[in-house]
């Protein structure tokens, strides 16, 4: 299908794909983040309910390392604004993803001659005018 059309057309085609394999990156990146952020949000309310003095301990790298109480909700605390943050921005940037979909998509419409819908294949619009015969 792609052979019939302009090059122009092609690479539109080829930015909307480019496109969509960008806003699928975005959503994975945003549906870990969210996830994370949720476990990170109830490991805070958990700590709610533990005694100060509990020991406790901490990932570094593959070791656990002793922790205080305070350190532990510090941490925990960074981490959530951080990923608050990271979701934030992450929206933000599905929303661009979208808007420049939405947009290309329009622009390639108007190119092969067509509106939002209908077929634009031989016996599609642009296949003479009104009285064209």
């Amino acid at each position: 299908m792609q052979g019939n059309l302009p090059p122009e057309a092609q690479e539109k085609i080829e930015d909307l794909q480019d496109l969509q394999e960008t806003a699928q990156q975005v959503a994975a990146q945003k549906q870990q983040a969210e996830t994370t952020l949720s476990e990170s949000r109830a490991a805070l309310d958990q700590l709610e309910d533990v005694d100060e003095a509990t020991t406790m301990y901490r990932e570094v790298g593959e070791l656990m390392v002793e922790t205080t109480y305070d350190e532990a909700v510090e941490a925990l605390e960074e981490k959530v604004d951080s990923l608050e943050i990271r979701v934030e921005t992450l929206n933000k940037q599905e929303e661009r993803v979208q808007q420049q979909f939405e947009k290309l998509q329009g622009e390639l419409q108007q190119m092969l001659g067509g509106g939002p819908s209908g077929p634009q294949g031989p016996q599609g619009p642009g296949m003479g005018g009104p009285g064209g015969d």
